[in-house]
């Protein structure tokens, strides 16, 4: 399980962020990778940068590959994967003619070669996310991704049909089912306000609100994607809009907090609880990624700008003072 939002603030800045729920860690930390880094590819793509953008974000190395669960570059763009198990589908093989990418590769790639929104729109209608492993030890994980800039956001998913790709309006993306059923699933929610219900009467019974939050009522609770999606989309589209980095910054982790999953309340068929193990905020116009952890809550900022990126590998970035 999964949440991902993003939203634009009163300067125009987008922030980016993501729950990543799981049931264990693997050893993911800060990534950066510098624009010159020779990253090996998993399929010959003749027209990839061979300087691309600065990246930063939460991963792992895995021979001198960065495998990103969700990062930034150095022009605003920001991509996370969240899990799809049941609905995903990649090609078996890469395509002839196609855009070939790895599905572990896929979020790097994008960021690393496309510099806004509108190039990755224009280059999706040609790729193919192939079903290759990074290597015999970790499995093809099936995910699908939200993707955003300052102009909006966009849901990539592959399934049995074929590679979609949907305009997200309500800047927000969880897990199953697919992101087309979860923004229609919004119209059965359409009641719910902010607003303090106004006193009614029934007969001779004079009937008022408790007090404020009762025009949620009905909102659901539950840590299922479609519940996540729901609160999510409330809590993100009514939260007053913010003016500065500070605030802004609280708002993201504010928001993601109201769908943060605790232990103890989502079993897994083997018996393991899921819990929201990291969330993460990039900020695009100052290209810092804040980090914060389900056993240590503070949350850590990493200036891109505090990072040797002359260097040629990637390396992990440390907190700033």
């Amino acid at each position: 399980m999964c949440t991902g939002i993003c939203f634009v603030d009163a300067e125009g800045k987008m922030y980016f962020g993501r729950n990543l729920d799981w049931t264990q860690g693997y050893g993911e930390r800060v990534v950066v990778t510098p624009p010159a880094t020779k990253i090996p590819s998993a399929f010959k793509r003749p027209k990839d940068a061979a300087k691309g953008h600065a990246v930063i974000g939460m991963g792992i190395v895995v021979e001198g590959i960065p495998l990103y669960f969700d990062c930034g570059n150095d022009t605003g763009l920001a991509i996370a994967g969240l899990n799809f198990p049941q609905s995903a589908h990649y090609a078996d093989k890469p395509k002839t003619g196609s855009i070939n990418v790895a599905a572990y590769e896929f979020p790097f790639w994008v960021v690393r070669n496309f510099s806004n929104l509108q190039e990755v729109r224009e280059i999706l209608p040609r790729v193919t996310i192939v079903a290759k492993p990074v290597n015999e030890y970790l499995s093809v994980a099936n995910l699908h991704w939200i993707i955003g800039d300052a102009t909006g956001s966009i849901v990539v998913e592959c399934m049995a049909d074929g590679l979609h790709v949907w305009e997200n309006d309500a800047d927000v993306l969880t897990n199953e089912p697919n992101f087309e059923w979860q923004r229609t699933n919004l119209r059965n929610y359409l009641m719910l306000s902010d607003e303090e219900p106004t006193h009614a009467t029934w007969g001779k019974s004079e009937l008022a609100p408790f007090g404020s939050g009762m025009g949620m009522q009905g909102i659901p609770g539950d840590y299922s994607g479609p519940a996540r999606f729901v609160k999510a989309a409330f809590v993100n589209s009514h939260y007053p809009t913010q003016t500065g980095e500070e605030a802004n910054v609280t708002r993201l982790f504010r928001t993601l907090g109201s769908v943060a999953v605790p232990d103890g309340c989502a079993k897994m068929a083997d018996g393991s609880y899921e819990k929201t193990l990291y969330t993460s905020c990039f900020s695009a116009s100052t290209l810092t990624y804040y980090h914060a952890t389900y056993d240590n809550p503070q949350i850590v900022a990493y200036p891109l700008s505090s990072v040797d990126l002359a260097g040629t590998e990637p390396t992990f970035a440390l907190a700033s003072a």
